[in-house]
């Protein structure tokens, strides 16, 4: 039986929001996410991206995405590691797309992320519940 851990969510308004942990190129880099579940990828601000050394001239695929604003054009890229409320992903397929500007958030925590980390969210309570895993020794995210 696998065990499950509770972590709290930062409230914007309406809005939920947690922290992260990226590597890449020995870099270690905190982010500040929005959790939406409709998004279907994980997105990251390509300056983020960039300073972790992913290569965004060659990326794996690039994304026609529909948004609320009309259809993006996006590129993947692998991002090295990511740490996410117990969850730790090596080579991460990861949306780079510079977000609107705003003074709260790095990116948004779509659905491929809380799918793959089998995620419980509580909007009332503003929590997640993940199952634990075993991490490799990295800095805490929250």
């Amino acid at each position: 039986m696998t065990s499950q851990r509770i972590y709290r969510l930062s409230r914007y308004g309406n809005l939920l929001l947690l922290q992260a942990a990226d590597g890449g190129d020995g870099t270690v880099r905190k982010v500040r996410l929005l959790v939406d579940t409709g998004s279907s990828y994980t997105i990251l601000r390509v300056s983020i991206l960039e300073s972790l050394g992913c290569d965004l001239q060659n990326p794996l695929r690039r994304l026609r995405i529909p948004t609320g604003g009309g259809i993006i054009t996006a590129s993947v890229v692998i991002l090295p590691w990511f740490n996410c409320r117990g969850q730790f992903v090596e080579n991460f397929p990861i949306v780079a797309y510079t977000l609107p500007a705003t003074n709260f958030t790095d990116g948004l925590l779509g659905m491929d992320f809380l799918t793959r980390c089998r995620a419980v969210i509580s909007v009332a309570e503003a929590e997640i519940r993940c199952p634990q895993s075993n991490l490799p020794n990295l800095p805490k995210t929250c």
